[in-house]
């Protein structure tokens, strides 16, 4: 890369106010200067927008818009589709939630992480865990198996928070974000389109911020067992054929951005869930599909069995 690339950073608000000035503090803070934000506010009654307001003021390159009031999902799938002319094509995208604090490096890491890449590329990292005040900080989960399609289908380990696209993919989500819908999750729906479309991969092992947790997180981290026991308990109820239903619906929207393998896996994926169990069993097998670990493995196949995937 000859010159820095302009990252757009794309931040959904919702009754933010409690910790949103960190974020936002921690965003200026940052050693690559290159960035601009957008803020869609999705109705909050808490003074978020004042908050955003004086951030304004302070870093002109700031943008605050009106959300749709449908959602985080929404709200990020607003922002996405919703950039249209007021963001040049070329530039980069990054996600940010309202509650986190970047460490200096977010964005400079994913940046030298991505600079090889011409074709669609996405980086994302692991994350420092923390509590309501940042005392505490544990690594989130690592991610042992190589990213891609076949995991994607299955799991999100793509964290928003955490995602940076370069301009090839920044451009491709832009214009899939026209025609998607609204995905279970903004970050699965990327993490899908992405590695669908063929796009390069780099989850890196070192963390880039810290997630804090709280009463109201939308999602929150699943790096504890009883988390963990939770998430699989939820995929076994059917939880995971719902959210299956939902991602292929979207991606089968996408089918021509994606590559000629990675849609028939798709197509057999789709296939698969609606045999009889013998069936089932038979082409789930030849499609490769994995989760990161053993025990979510395991879970998957369990559903497969039962029918709820």
């Amino acid at each position: 890369m000859s010159t820095p690339p302009d990252i757009v950073v794309l931040m959904a608000v919702y009754n933010g106010g409690a910790y949103l000035a960190a974020q936002l503090e921690s965003l200026a803070a940052q050693d690559y200067s290159g960035w601009y934000l957008v803020a869609s506010d999705d109705g909050s009654r808490d003074g978020s927008v004042a908050v955003l307001e004086a951030f304004a003021k302070e870093h002109p390159r700031t943008s605050i818009v009106q959300g749709p009031g449908q959602g985080g999902t929404a709200n990020f799938m607003s922002l996405v589709g919703g950039l249209g002319n007021d963001v040049a094509r070329g530039t980069w995208m990054a996600f940010s939630d309202q509650d986190d604090v970047w460490l200096p490096d977010r964005l400079s890491r994913g940046v030298a992480a991505l600079g090889a890449h011409s074709g669609p590329a996405l980086y994302c990292s692991r994350t420092w865990i923390t509590d309501e005040t940042l005392e505490t900080r544990r690594l989130s989960a690592a991610r042992p198996r190589a990213l891609g399609f076949a995991n994607a289908l299955v799991q999100n380990v793509a964290s928003g928070n955490t995602i940076l696209l370069n301009a090839a993919a920044a451009d491709l989500v832009r214009d899939a974000a026209l025609e998607a819908g609204i995905p279970v999750v903004h970050d699965w729906w990327v993490y899908q389109l992405v590695s669908g479309a063929g796009g390069a991969l780099v989850h890196d092992d070192a963390p880039t911020l810290l997630y804090r947790q709280h009463g109201v997180n939308q999602i929150g981290a699943n790096d504890t067992a009883r988390a963990r026991v939770k998430r699989i308990g939820m995929l076994l109820a059917g939880d995971m054929r719902d959210w299956n239903d939902v991602n292929l619906a979207v991606l089968a929207r996408h089918a021509p951005r994606l590559t000629l393998e990675n849609r028939a896996l798709m197509d057999a994926f789709t296939q698969a869930r609606a045999r009889w169990l013998p069936a089932r069993l038979w082409q789930m097998a030849r499609l490769g599909l994995y989760r990161q670990t053993r025990v979510s493995t395991v879970a998957l196949w369990v559903a497969v069995c039962l029918g709820r995937l």
